[in-house]
């Protein structure tokens, strides 16, 4: 199969980006009670007291950035991760990330109540971190291939998961204040929310941006990497770290949400080919679309009820990792 030329793959900027655009719309428009979509500008626009502008500016578009930005961050985090790894099978939440930078979070509230907001992503961060170095270590004991890899963060995950749910258990009302932050949830996301995630989120997308080059030559595999003048230690270090925080700072606003960081590379390589330069930001794109379009149908699916969208990305993920195990395995 022929690889997309220069041209094919700058169309598909603009086609994520009107997905992304799409959306949002969609997450403004239909909820527990469904606005116009002709009203949407002028609501936008000009805000005033009634209860739709109320809706659509307090309750609505802090949750769909919220949503775009973890998406992004979630999506870009796996293709830094794939890449870095040369494993189809890497992902935040796969690798123990999520879940490390979950307990980290959970530690934050129950232990240092007073702490500000923004440490929160620097202890989800260090939670990650600590995680995705033990899955690396158990794997690399036992001979480091992608299928082990991604046994021992499984196991991680499973082992930060249940100290999670201990340290809830055992300090269950300091607990509660980190419960929102846990749910894998995008509902109820505030305009502070989204303060606390985009720094960290759109700094991170930028310098992943930046540093597409390298992620491009450690691609090809160490020895290749090592003969075109890499620092493959030092490059691998910075970009798998790039990886985690921006996964981190996912994490700790909308809380585990597995499988984004697995899909979204897998199709934007699958429409734009393996050059990260094209592959990123359209990872961004189609991540933010993702995300948003899961938590419209979050919304939908018993309202008024709302489902937890991590159950959503869930049933899509779950499938698409066995699919890809497989395929690895044959």
């Amino acid at each position: 199969m022929s690889r997309p030329s220069t041209l094919s793959r700058a169309v598909w900027l603009p086609i994520t980006a009107a997905l992304l655009l799409l959306a949002a719309l969609a997450s403004l428009a239909f909820g527990a009670s469904d606005l116009p979509l002709g009203h949407l500008p002028g609501l936008l626009l000009h805000p005033d007291d009634s209860t739709e502008s109320l809706v659509i500016h307090t309750l609505r578009l802090p949750r769909t950035l919220v949503a775009a930005l973890a998406g992004a961050g979630l999506g870009v985090s796996g293709l830094l991760l794939q890449a870095v790894t040369r494993n189809p099978l890497a992902d935040p939440g796969i690798l123990g990330v999520e879940a490390g930078g979950a307990l980290g979070i959970l530690v934050m509230v129950v232990f240092f109540p007073a702490a500000p907001a923004w440490l929160f992503v620097p202890a989800a961060f260090l939670g990650g971190t600590l995680a995705a170095l033990v899955a690396y270590g158990v794997a690399r004991s036992v001979g480091v291939t992608p299928l082990r890899l991604a046994l021992a963060g499984v196991a991680v995950a499973s082992l930060a998961g249940a100290a999670t749910r201990a340290i809830q258990i055992l300090w269950e009302s300091r607990a509660q204040g980190a419960l929102s932050s846990l749910a894998g949830s995008v509902a109820g996301q505030s305009w502070a929310d989204a303060s606390q995630i985009a720094p960290w989120v759109v700094a991170g997308l930028v310098l992943a941006l930046l540093l597409t080059p390298r992620v491009n030559i450690l691609a090809l595999g160490e020895d290749v990497a090592r003969g075109l003048g890499a620092r493959t230690e030092r490059d691998s270090a910075i970009i798998t770290g790039l990886g985690v925080l921006l996964a981190a700072a996912s994490v700790s606003v909308v809380g585990p949400i597995g499988f984004v960081g697995l899909v979204v590379p897998h199709a934007a390589r699958a429409l734009v080919g393996p050059d990260h330069r094209f592959g990123l930001p359209v990872a961004a794109l189609l991540g933010a679309a993702f995300l948003v379009t899961a938590d419209v149908a979050a919304r939908l699916v018993d309202r008024p009820a709302e489902t937890p969208v991590g159950i959503l990305v869930a049933a899509v993920g779950a499938p698409f990792f066995v699919l890809i195990a497989r395929w690895r395995a044959k």
